[in-house]
């Protein structure tokens, strides 16, 4: 970062260069606690991706959600929920119905089996988070969580002004 910023700087100055190394920044932190959390997972036999998803059906009303719902809350496409909730009913983890009112929407609903999944991944998975994140200070975990809401909202309002204007 502290050697390429200058030259992109100078190679592009019309660039917004101070915007562009905090999206530089978010991705490798993305990359980095990807790179972090593979292997805690792979020796689990999940994706991060995919204990999410068991983590949201569990904590749902109904323990069910749609396919784009979940899509939303993990925050990866809709092809890439379908290939997480494929391997996810694959292991019997999930089940995936078609809603009854509704022929086109379908249902995603955790199994006793995945539910017995997340039981046993949460203790493991408990010091990982706690060792990657502690870096960081209680107050500056409060400070990042609510900067990275605020982006988040500031993203999503700014595409649906770049929708409109379209």
């Amino acid at each position: 970062m502290d050697t390429s910023t200058p030259r992109m700087a100078r190679a592009l100055p019309d660039l917004p260069m101070d915007l562009t190394v905090m999206v530089r920044l978010l991705r490798i932190g993305v990359l980095g606690m990807g790179n972090f959390f593979e292997p805690v997972f792979r020796a689990l036999d999940l994706s991060e991706n995919s204990f999410h998803v068991m983590c949201l059906l569990c904590a749902a009303e109904k323990g069910s959600e749609s396919p784009s719902e979940l899509s939303e809350m993990v925050g990866t496409s809709r092809a890439n929920m379908t290939r997480i909730l494929d391997q996810l009913v694959g292991d019997g983890h999930v089940t995936r119905t078609t809603a009854a009112r509704d022929g086109r929407r379908q249902v995603v609903t955790i199994s006793a089996a995945g539910r017995k999944k997340v039981r046993d991944t949460v203790p493991r998975i408990a010091e990982p988070l706690r060792i990657g994140f502690s870096g960081l200070s209680t107050q500056e975990l409060a400070q990042l969580d609510g900067l990275l809401r605020k982006l988040i909202v500031s993203f999503d309002h700014s595409a649906h002004a770049l929708r409109s204007a379209a």
